[in-house]
């Protein structure tokens, strides 16, 4: 019998391999539906080839784009916000959150609510609203499966273990593509060279945060969340060769890890087979002579401050990662325009965050409240930018 899959976020780098998986395994997967942002040529192009029972845009004014698309083919449609939750809703065993940003966390929580299987990898649903996700993941009886490379990996290197006998869980950053330089040269590094991902290539703005290292730091909130584990007992480390995705620390000193050549595709194999192992065509297997040496270093808060911020915001618990996040999206879109420099990102996040210190210290308690506070601290982040 074969599985229904709902992809959200569908033509993006992890709705494309996504759908790359399912073409491999024939009979075994087919798509409930499709979300996209706003490219309506692109995912009416994948609906016309995966037949899905509905597709949607979350841009509305792209609508009548899609409508002119899908022309004739009998696929049911629409755009907007209600468009994508009618998606979610629709008869689906696993859902593939693969939505970026803030954007993510309706559709997501839609998905879990029904208690589905959702295999996520929009982790801004954990960092902005990690302990109502968590709660209601449980209200619901709905399985969250780890999407990112390195939460996949420790899920996989814990295995049956507990998580009381872990000393400490690691995950690992290719260090982007400022590892090497001096402070002043990535002072003034233009977006192309911050977006220029030396491993992996997930869109420009999750590529900026890789290099600044908050993509670090918004996985160390995942984690904390996902495996109910202290922030005291988790680090980041860089691993350039980026074939160790995360490190098990157990307590009597032996350390499991979980290895894979750099493929999106290997996590998401291991959330849709669902306990089954999926064979990838076209896979690189790893050959650890070929690779022939696998190296560490320290992560330099110094000269990756987000990192720094995003333990302190881990650390201070509340809302301060919503806070962070929320001004996060808006740095980073005014770094990519011109507006401030690479440093510039890091200094409106910490601006934000000690401004809104004293007013959210508890956590959201559900995901309108966390929209709430990330559209507060937003407008606050755009009016400081322009002061």
């Amino acid at each position: 019998m074969s599985l229904t899959v709902t992809v959200l976020g569908a033509t993006g780098s992890i709705g494309r391999s996504t759908t790359d998986l399912m073409r491999q395994h024939p009979g075994r997967f087919r798509v409930g539906a499709l979300v996209g942002g706003r490219d309506a040529a692109s995912l009416a192009a994948l609906a016309r080839e995966m037949r899905p029972a509905f597709v949607a845009l979350a841009d509305e004014a792209a609508g009548p784009a899609l409508r002119e698309a899908l022309a004739g083919s009998g696929i049911a449609h629409g755009a907007g916000e209600s468009a994508v939750m009618e998606a979610v809703a629709r008869e689906a065993d696993i859902v593939v959150a693969a939505v970026s940003g803030a954007a993510g966390l309706r559709p997501t929580h839609a998905a879990l609510r029904l208690g589905r299987t959702v295999a996520l990898a929009n982790k801004e649903s954990l960092v902005c609203a990690g302990d109502a996700f968590m709660r209601d993941a449980a209200r619901y009886k709905a399985r969250l499966l780890p999407v990112d490379s390195e939460h996949n990996a420790l899920a996989q290197a814990l295995g049956d273990g507990r998580v009381s006998d872990v000393a400490k869980m690691t995950i690992t950053a290719s260090g982007g593509p400022f590892r090497t330089w001096a402070r002043e040269r990535i002072a003034a590094a233009s977006p192309t060279e911050a977006a220029a991902h030396p491993t992996w290539s997930m869109g420009m703005k999750i590529n900026i945060d890789s290099a600044s290292l908050m993509n670090k730091g918004l996985e160390l909130i995942e984690a904390h969340h996902l495996f109910s584990i202290e922030p005291g007992r988790l680090d980041v480390i860089v691993h350039p060769q980026s074939i160790v995705h995360g490190l098990i620390h157990w307590r009597d000193g032996a350390v499991t890890a979980g290895l894979a050549m750099p493929d999106m595709r290997v996590p998401i194999a291991h959330c849709l087979g669902l306990g089954d192992r999926l064979t990838i065509e076209r896979g690189r297997p790893l050959d650890l002579v070929a690779a022939g040496s696998l190296t560490f270093e320290a992560a330099d808060e110094e000269r990756f401050p987000c990192l720094r911020i995003a333990r302190a915001a881990l650390a201070e618990g509340g809302a301060a990662p919503t806070v962070m996040n929320a001004a996060n999206e808006i740095a980073v879109a005014a770094f990519i325009r011109g507006a401030i420099p690479f440093y510039g990102i890091a200094e409106l996040v910490e601006r934000t965050c000690a401004h809104f210190a004293p007013t959210y210290r508890t956590a959201p308690a559900n995901v309108d409240e966390a929209l709430a506070i990330d559209a507060h601290a937003r407008a606050w982040s755009a009016q400081a930018l322009a002061a």
